[in-house]
């Protein structure tokens, strides 16, 4: 397997914008979210995070065979 380390780069640079935008967008908004997740509980978290990671492998497919 031979890894293509500029796209590699390129999506990771891509989650961070992802990542940043609502803090930069809704700072004011964000700690209030922030404290609703804390009080979520760890198997809402997890299904959460499952739904992330799944929506993120197909958009990686469907990118991949374009």
């Amino acid at each position: 397997m031979n890894i293509n380390w500029s796209i590699l780069l390129i999506g990771l640079g891509l989650a961070f914008v992802i990542e940043g935008l609502p803090y930069f967008l809704f700072a004011e908004k964000m700690p209030r979210v922030l404290s609703k997740l804390v009080r979520q509980p760890a198997k809402s978290l997890r299904i959460l995070g499952f739904t992330a990671i799944v929506l993120g492998v197909l958009l990686v497919f469907f990118g991949r065979s374009l």
